[in-house]
């Protein structure tokens, strides 16, 4: 059995097992890949204040996300594809999230469909969904999310239009994926990888193929992929999608002050700061650098949450004691999940909790709702000193 003792020791096996088309999905960012690339690195500024001679007895690491008890402010990120990682691959990782006591948040664009999560778990799970320019398909998608007894919604702002992914491009990597026969041959070489895939009926968009109008095969799916996505969005649009949802909706894709401020101003319940991992807008701050003006105001308002470039228990350390009430971990649950299916996303979660606890501990604190900048020291100008 492999020694799992932190997030790179997943990455390294996920690298190995799953095609190289699914591999450069998860490692892609857009255009340069700068903001990919700081999203992580920028965590690395930031230094901890150890303190000793201090009772560390009795950690807890335990909290609420959106007033859900959670086992540690962490939630598995909606990721498109997620079934191509590894066979049933959303089943697994919400099975992993069940177990664990974290939110698990399905993707609109995931192969296995809401009901196929639903049957497979016990508890209610989160449901992510796109500002698409069919409103009778979001609101079938809506009906099935409440049907399957999802618990929140979260709305992704930052997709008007697709942030160009060289990676992607170049490996065919759509929707659906388009094979050449360069991806064919490396499949062939992922014998594990390739067995589940043969021996699961779910293999296509579950959400979208049989429930969009005119999608009613993979092969239609690419007409509609290119013609969802809203680019005309405005928060007039926001505030109606949110009022087709009675429950606690999320509002993801928010990396400025004035964002938030229209967030909170159409009744969202919780905002995420994110850049959608550095796929979309390449050259922006990172999401741990937009955090501090964001929380400056709106933070005594609304729930704020984190996410892209956490990689560590550190990292989410850090995030908490700068004011997040919770982050989002994508690629750290990939790893595992291509690495080890449902195994691999419980390491990714024990990796997670045991850096974040003993770091705790090491910092003088003993309760996750305790942690504040007092443990951290931030250089000056860290979330940047503009000209106007």
């Amino acid at each position: 059995m492999p020694v799992i003792t932190e997030i790179e020791d997943l990455r390294r096996m996920y690298k190995r097992r799953v095609p190289k088309m699914f591999f450069d999905y998860t490692e892609t960012g857009s255009w340069s890949e700068q903001t990919f690339r700081e999203n992580s690195s920028d965590f690395d500024k930031i230094y901890l204040r150890q303190r000793v001679a201090m009772d560390m007895a009795g950690r807890t690491t335990k909290t609420k996300m959106l007033g859900q008890d959670v086992s540690m402010p962490v939630a598995l990120a909606p990721v498109g594809l997620t079934g191509m990682q590894h066979a049933d691959g959303e089943i697994k990782a919400a099975k992993a999230a069940e177990k664990f006591g974290v939110p698990f948040t399905l993707s609109t664009l995931s192969i296995c469909s809401i009901e196929d999560v639903a049957e497979n778990t016990e508890q209610p799970f989160w449901f992510q969904v796109y500002t698409l320019t069919d409103d009778a398909f979001m609101q079938r998608l809506f009906d099935r999310a409440k049907a399957a007894k999802c618990s929140a919604l979260v709305i992704t702002v930052d997709l008007q239009v697709m942030g160009q992914r060289h990676k992607d491009i170049k490996n065919g990597l759509s929707a659906p994926p388009k094979l050449t026969p360069a991806s064919i041959a490396n499949m062939m070489t992922k014998v594990q990888w390739g067995l589940g895939m043969l021996q699961t009926k779910r293999r296509f968009f579950g959400n979208v193929v049989g429930h969009a109008t005119g999608v009613t095969d993979p092969g239609s799916l690419a007409t509609w992929t290119k013609e969802a996505f809203d680019p005309s969005l405005d928060w007039e649009k926001i505030a109606r999608f949110r009022r087709m949802w009675d429950g606690p909706v999320i509002i993801k894709g928010i990396m400025d002050e004035r964002d938030a401020r229209e967030a909170l101003n159409v009744g969202a319940d919780a905002i995420v700061v994110s850049n959608h991992g550095g796929r979309q807008l390449d050259g922006t701050l990172s999401s741990i650098r937009a955090l501090g003006p964001i929380m400056d105001a709106v933070g005594d308002k609304i729930e704020v949450h984190l996410d892209s470039g956490i990689r560590s228990g550190q990292d989410v350390l850090k995030a908490i004691a700068m004011g997040a009430k919770g982050t989002y971990i994508g690629r750290a649950f990939v790893y595992g999940l291509g690495a080890r299916g449902e195994q691999g996303v419980s390491d990714a979660l024990n990796v997670i909790h045991k850096e974040l606890e003993t770091s705790m501990g090491l910092c003088g604190r003993t309760d996750v709702n305790d942690l504040d900048r007092d443990i951290l020291m931030v250089p000056k100008g860290f979330s940047g000193e503009w000209e106007a």
